[in-house]
């Protein structure tokens, strides 16, 4: 037995310890007591002071690829001391499987952003969201919406269930966006973010600033947020509420998300009865969400919902296969469920299931049991309850006891089945196990307005599905109504929730100053061809303007039989006028955007690497034999890659016709090297 450390909070760049011993933590499975907790006396205004001068700024100097190569080292470098946090992970009552989901689960999650964040957002300090707004006819005048990082700092209040995970997922989308963080973790398990804190200070990747940690109460922190800080909560609703509209995050408007209670459901569909293989899936997950951290997941099922002429061999398969969730020491091979993580969590489990009693039935587990030998820890069986009349059972939608329960209920009718899911007034997940596309369209769509994310369970997805519990990077988790209305989570989404959208009003050139990128009206240059220009020499708004070309009936014809393109509309000039689109034989799209290219390509060897596709592409007017085409090819957007000698760059090709009409628009997409001239040296 180790003895028991007084955990610190990392505030301004330092490691403090609060002015008194504190509260004690025991070991959720042995009793044993791991820590004391206390951050009495700590200077609060200070750490949010020291975020925004000294964080923010240094976050803000990166760009967004620096920033997601700074979060992928952070994820490699927590990821080679996994062990130590799964040390650590046991005393919550975790078993190693648990563990995986909060400790690498997390670590995943921040390597995930990082991978996304490099291919999904540009290496700039500033995003564009939606194209540019024109605002005059002769572009003189025009608008960009631009998000730019808060210049505050996120604070975030997690809960006791996911120590790591709750902690990676929230700062990994602030860090990215720019902005510092101050993580406040749940007192029981927070010997165990801690841990991993300590872990990321040693590493050295962030810069100063960017990340603190609060062990122990918050005191007058959330007096001092202003309108530039995020405050995001993850636990109880009445908690929620009560941050929600403290005077300080009312009078700023400061933004605030939360995460709270969730009864989420699982649907058995009418088509997958026993025998199915949707059947047998149902049963697994439900046992599987009711045992994994012991049921402590604000994802589990607590909510079981079966077509009537089921339930009883869904509840005698439930039974069945909950029987085997043994019970026992979280870092022995043989358990398959730890404790709870701790007395006073178990007796409120207890609680919540003496009022779900009122209405239900237990039909497995004994909640006052015991098993021999693990009296100290805060161990609880899992239980099953049933009722049968849910409509008029409120307390099953109202009630969540966090921990290895659920209840089992039947319904009459898909349409009643979604009214049942929907008596939870808004849940972070719910589930349907169907193999029935026309099951599966009617209760997703009666479902989602309730909740902020749904699965569909059936034999093809099974052996990829993550399955009902597991909240993913790329995916929202959040949920409306009781589940708190707030979002997290969802890839880029979870970024742009700490960065201020702006409507930016000017002349086009200006607005290309401002974002980095070329619209139509901005300034451009014509000097030597682009394409012999390397990232080096490169400039918005540098561009070309080809010569032009006709085209002609032989062109058209044969592109259509070299390619099998015989469409009507460019073979058959009867055809082709009857069409309400065209007056004659057209030319095909593509060919246009061939010959395009074959205008502004300079074909030599050169700085343009390669090309890897076209965004955008639209075909505005129809082409007819004898038309003249010309492009403007203007450098849109440069992009360089931290890690390569090259980066992307984006073109605005525009088509016309003789008479100026637009025939097509598109961007190309180049790869070119950051410098040539050096390297045709070096190849010589």
């Amino acid at each position: 037995m180790t003895a028991p450390r007084r955990l610190e909070s990392l505030i301004g760049g330092r490691w403090v310890r609060g002015d008194r011993e504190g509260q004690p933590l025991l070991d959720a499975a042995t009793g044993e007591l791991v820590a004391y907790i206390d951050a009495t006396g700590l200077d609060m205004a200070h750490a949010l002071d020291w975020g925004r001068r000294t964080g923010g700024p240094a976050l803000r100097a990166m760009s967004f690829h620096e920033r997601a190569a700074m979060l992928k080292a952070l994820g490699l470098a927590l990821m080679a001391r996994k062990e130590e946090f799964y040390t650590e992970s046991y005393r919550t009552g975790a078993t190693r499987a648990d563990g995986w989901v909060d400790i690498e689960g997390g670590i995943g999650t921040m390597l995930t952003l990082a991978s996304k964040g490099r291919r999904e957002l540009p290496n700039t300090r500033v995003l564009t969201d939606g194209d540019v707004e024109p605002l005059s006819r002769d572009h003189s005048f025009s608008a960009q919406h631009i998000l730019t990082p808060l210049q505050g700092v996120a604070v975030h209040i997690n809960a006791y269930n996911f120590p790591v995970w709750g902690m990676l997922e929230k700062i990994a989308p602030a860090l990215l966006a720019g902005m510092p963080c101050i993580v406040k973790p749940a007192s029981q398990t927070a010997y165990l973010t801690e841990t991993v804190v300590r872990a990321i200070h040693e590493t050295g990747i962030l810069p100063q600033g960017a990340l603190q940690l609060i062990c122990g109460s918050v005191g007058d922190l959330l007096d001092h947020v202003t309108g530039q800080d995020v405050v995001t909560f993850t636990g109880s609703a009445w908690t929620g509420r009560k941050l929600r509209t403290h005077k300080a995050i009312v009078e700023n408007s400061t933004r605030f998300t939360m995460e709270a209670d969730s009864l989420n459901a699982s649907i058995l569909g009418p088509d997958a009865g026993p025998g199915t293989p949707e059947f047998d899936l149902f049963v697994r997950e439900v046992a599987r969400e009711m045992t994994t951290k012991a049921g402590q997941k604000c994802t589990a099922i607590r909510r079981v919902m079966v077509p009537a002429a089921h339930i009883d061999a869904v509840q005698d398969a439930l039974v069945a296969r909950l029987a085997g969730a043994t019970l026992g020491l979280p870092a022995a091979e043989s358990t398959r469920m730890g404790p709870l993580a701790s007395r006073d969590q178990r007796d409120e489990v207890r609680a919540r299931i003496r009022e779900l009693q009122a209405v239900a039935r237990i039909v497995a587990g004994d909640p006052d049991a015991v098993p021999a030998g693990l009296e100290a820890g805060a161990y609880l069986a899992p239980v099953l309850l049933r009722t049968d009349d849910p409509l008029n059972a409120s307390a099953v939608h109202d009630c969540e006891a966090f921990g290895p329960v659920a209840t089992l209920m039947p319904y009459e009718g898909t349409e009643q089945a979604v009214a049942l899911a929907a008596m939870g007034k808004g849940s972070l997940v719910s589930s349907l196990f169907t193999n029935d596309p026309t099951v599966a369209q009617e209760v997703v769509l009666g479902l989602a307005p309730h909740h902020g994310r749904v699965l569909i369970g059936n034999r093809v997805s099974a052996k990829s599905s993550t399955g009902h519990g597991s909240p993913l990077a790329a995916l929202v988790h959040g949920g409306p109504g009781r589940a708190g209305g707030g979002e997290e989570l969802g890839g880029m989404r979870a970024v742009k929730h700490y960065m201020q959208r702006t409507a930016v009003q000017g002349a086009p050139t200006l607005l290309s100053a401002v974002t980095g990128r070329w619209s139509e009206g901005a300034e451009a240059r014509s000097d030597i061809h682009p394409f012999r220009k390397s990232l080096a020499e490169l400039r918005i708004g540098d561009q070309i303007v080809t010569a032009a070309r006709a085209v002609t009936q032989e062109d058209v014809e044969h592109f259509a039989h070299f390619t099998g393109d015989t469409f009507y509309a460019h073979m058959d000039s009867q055809a082709a006028r009857a069409n309400p689109f065209f007056d004659d034989r057209v030319a095909h799209g593509y060919l246009i955007a061939s010959f395009a290219a074959g205008l502004f390509v300079d074909p030599a060897p050169g700085p343009v690497l390669a090309n890897y596709g076209v965004d955008n592409l639209r075909f505005l007017a129809p082409v007819y034999f004898g038309d003249t085409l010309q492009v403007r090819l203007t450098c849109k957007e440069i992009n360089p890659r931290a890690n390569a000698e090259y980066g992307e760059v984006r073109w605005d090709c525009q088509v016309t016709k003789q008479d100026g009409t637009v025939a097509a628009q598109y961007d190309v997409l180049t790869m070119v090297a950051k410098t040539w001239g050096q390297r045709a040296q070096a190849a010589e």
